[in-house]
Parts: structure tokens; C-alpha cells; sequence
């Protein structure tokens, strides 16, 4: 790693999440050693005024993870770069959100990509776009660390001559702390008189910066806030906060670290009944005297991922990849407290089917780039072996239909869907084993 250029700081963390792997950690977080999150503010009701708000938005950053490549629906790059609303990509969006925010209260308001080694080039290039979104003084970005992979068999780094770029792999958000202290940005934004983060998938436009949401931060004086909505009974997968027993701190359980005789208690929302949005708020202060405090090592809880050294090919060795979890941090913060917000506020692109909706009539761009549902959004269910890439996707559908009307929309086999496309209600498209059409015009439903 240190041949690599890896911080001595990220080699330490990797270091000690190394240790606890081959003492036979698993990180698992019993359901017996925990209870549910209860009693928690709501975004709704809490109140603020224009001064409040200016006063927060003058000193909080913006900073989003943008280190995801999109390898689940068949992309090499940044998923950010992909268009979602009249042409216009993630960043794009994005940047819009900051830009609008700065006009109306007249701040500042920096915003700063986390990227991988991966993202970094194609975004900072997309991002070219907006000359004036960099902060005079500050970066636009920094860079995610990198940790070697690990062959299951004996913890050693996998070798992978085919590909050695693949050997390596980030050590999940969880890393977000440690890149902020390594790369200097931490220090800059304490420098520059910013107090507070507001942190977020690149991938979520519903996690906009909200001035409302950074005054009620800056009024807790709390050092760290997550993000959290009311779980419906399709929210089964993701992380969730939850108190742990012994010491009564708030504790991020994420889908990895749930035992199988505890998901079906894990999963239900009449139990647990806030989902983790990974929209996450700190004081930068007591994350720069924590991470002083700890010798740059904040102890988050270790993630083991099994993989294969190449996603694509299931005959390549099987690895471990140690993640951990920026929303993970929770723990570590005396006060740390969590918010419930509106769903409105998690709109994740994990897939195409999340990606068809995005750019349907369900969802309306503002001129202050905010994301809006017209109605509740309808399930959606592509076929998987016709519509999981990008490309097969956007072959298929380079006309999304209309969607506002719809309950569900479930298509089972090689559809194409032509322009001006109506669904309403529920609707089946079924698999006859050849390849079909919808055409121009055609209402379904």
C-alpha cells in the first residue's frame, strides 16, 4: 500500500480492520443486543427563518460521494455522468441545486466530490461544464483511498495479472473521514471559517442542499446527524440505525452486518421503523478533534464483503474486500442524533428500474433543480436480462413513457418502447419469446 501511495493514516485503519479479520471478526450486530430507534425530531417541524438559514449555508459545505462506477447496470464510469432529466447528467443537477442556493441566500456554499481512483477523471472533466462551482481557495474534489483486495483463503493480496487495477478496491464511504484528513480538505474547510458538512450519495437528487435542514443542524450543536425515513414494507434492504444495549448509543446496522436468524426482525418495519438515507451531517471541528483524539483512526465497524477479484468472472478467486460505513460513525460522536425526513429526500439510482423513473413525468425538475414527485411513484419491474445495462436500456427505451398515471408497470421479456407512450394503472407486458414493440402513441392500461 505504501508502494501504491497510500496514506499512512488509510495503511493504519487498513491495518487495524486487517487485525480484527483475522481474529475472525464478522461484524455482525446481534438483534438481542439492540433496540429500536424511537423519538427522534422531525424535518418537518422544525422551524426556521431566512437569517437562520443564511447564517448556517455560510458555513457548511457540501460534500457528495461520487466514487460509484455503476458496474450493477453495466458501466465503467462515474454513474454520475449519466443523464437523467432534459439532458442534464447527476452533476449537472447537482450543481445546479448549489448554484440556486447561492443566488438566493448569497453565500458561498462550496460543494466537493469524494471520487475513487475510477470517477476521478471523467467527472472532473464532465464537471469542466461549471467553471464557477469551485469555492476560490478550496478543492473541487479529493480522492478516495484504496486497500488491496484479500484472497479468502489465506488473507494474502490477490494477484490479478489479467487486470492489475483490479487487485485494488475502496475501502467503502467509511473512508470518508480519513480522505478528508489526508488529502487536506478538512483542514482547508476549518481554515476557510466553515463549521458544518452535509454529506450524500451523488446518486440521490433528493439529498439537495437544503438551508432549512443545515440551520436545524447548526441549532442542535449536535457533532454528527443522520438522515433517516419512515421503512414501508418494501424498504427490507439497506441499513438502519438502532440503539445499542449495553452503552445506549445510536449503531448503524447495515444489511451485511445483520446475523440470517435476525433479518426477518431486521427487516420489519413495524419493529424498526426508520431506514439509514446515508444523508448524513457533522460538526467538521469534532470530527477533526476525534480523529486527533484516536490517532487518525475513528474505529468503525468492519464490513467483510466476499467477491470475486473480477465482478464479471464467478471463476476468479474469491476475495474479501473490508469496507466500513461513513453513516457508521454515529457511534463514535457523544450526541450524535438522527432526523426524520420526508421520502422525498431518498431518490437512490440503484438500478434502471430506479432510472426509468427518474426520467418519467413522475418526477418534475425545477428551475431550482429540485427533484419533485407529481405522484407516488409506481413499481416498476424490468426484465433483467433485457433492460439491467445501460445499453440494453436506453436501446429499449430511448422514449420513456408516461408514468403518472401508472400503479405498477412489469415487463417480462424483449420489449422496445416507442415515443408518446401512455401507462396507466397497472400493467403487464409479458414474454412470448420474441421480441416485441410498443408503439408510437399506444396507451397501456
Amino acid at each position: 500500500m505504501r508502494d501504491a501511495g497510500v496514506p499512512q493514516q488509510a495503511i493504519d485503519v487498513f491495518s487495524t480492520f486487517y487485525g480484527q479479520l483475522e481474529e475472525g471478526a464478522s461484524g455482525m450486530i446481534r438483534e438481542a443486543d439492540v433496540d429500536p430507534l424511537t423519538g427522534i425530531d422531525r424535518a418537518a417541524d422544525a422551524p426556521s427563518d431566512h437569517d437562520s438559514q443564511r447564517a448556517a449555508a455560510s458555513v457548511t459545505a457540501v460534500i457528495k460521494l461520487n466514487g460509484g462506477l455503476g458496474t450493477s447496470m453495466g458501466m465503467d464510469r462515474a454513474k454520475s455522468l449519466l443523464p437523467v432529466r432534459h439532458g442534464l447528467s447527476f452533476l449537472d443537477v447537482i450543481a445546479g441545486q448549489v448554484k440556486h442556493v447561492r443566488e438566493t441566500l448569497g453565500v458561498d456554499l462550496p460543494v466537493i466530490f469524494m471520487h475513487s481512483f475510477r470517477t476521478q477523471a471523467d467527472s472532473l472533466a464532465a464537471l469542466s461544464k461549471h467553471p464557477d462551482l469551485a469555492v476560490e481557495g478550496l478543492p473541487l474534489d479529493f480522492l478516495q483511498n484504496q486497500e488491496p483486495k484479500l484472497r479468502t483463503d489465506d488473507l494474502t493480496p490477490v494477484e490479478w495479472p489479467a487486470d492489475p487495477a483490479m487487485e485494488w478496491c475502496p475501502p467503502g464511504h467509511g473512508d470518508l473521514y480519513t480522505a478528508l484528513q489526508t488529502s487536506g480538505v478538512l483542514e482547508a474547510l476549518l481554515a476557510a471559517g466553515y463549521k458544518y458538512a452535509t454529506v450524500s450519495n451523488s446518486d440521490n437528487l433528493g439529498a439537495s442542499p437544503d438551508p432549512s435542514m443545515m440551520a436545524w443542524f447548526a441549532a442542535t450543536g449536535a457533532p454528527y446527524a443522520a438522515e433517516v425515513c419512515r421503512r414501508t414494507p418494501a424498504d427490507v434492504k439497506g441499513g438502519h440505525l438502532v440503539v445499542r444495549r449495553s452503552d445506549g448509543r445510536l449503531v448503524l446496522r447495515e444489511t451485511a452486518q445483520t446475523a440470517p436468524e435476525d433479518a426477518e426482525a431486521a427487516s420489519d418495519p413495524a419493529k424498526h421503523a426508520y431506514f439509514h438515507t446515508n444523508n448524513l451531517w457533522f460538526d467538521l471541528e469534532q470530527v477533526a478533534a476525534t480523529l486527533a483524539a484516536r490517532d487518525g483512526v475513528l474505529g468503525l465497524p468492519l464490513i467483510k464483503n466476499t467477491k470475486t477479484v473480477d465482478p464479471t468472472d464467478k471463476t476468479s478467486p474469491e476475495v474479501f474486500q473490508i469496507e466500513s460505513a461513513m453513516g457508521a460513525a454515529v457511534e463514535v460522536f457523544d450526541g450524535a442524533t438522527a432526523i426524520e425526513v420526508e421520502r422525498s429526500r431518498f431518490l437512490p439510482v440503484k438500478t434502471t428500474n430506479d432510472l426509468m423513473l427518474l426520467r418519467s413525468d413522475v418526477y418534475g425538475l425545477g428551475e431550482d433543480f429540485l427533484v419533485r414527485a407529481q405522484q407516488d411513484a409506481p413499481l416498476v419491474d424490468l426484465d433483467r436480462r433485457f433492460f439491467t445495462t445501460i445499453a440494453d436500456f436506453d436501446a429499449r427505451l430511448p422514449h420513456v413513457p408516461s408514468l403518472v398515471d401508472a400503479r405498477s408497470l412489469t415487463v417480462r421479456g424483449d420489449w422496445r418502447f416507442g415515443r408518446d407512450v401512455v401507462v396507466q394503472g397497472d400493467v403487464v407486458l409479458d414474454d412470448d419469446g420474441t421480441a416485441r414493440a410498443v408503439p408510437e402513441g399506444a396507451r397501456l392500461g
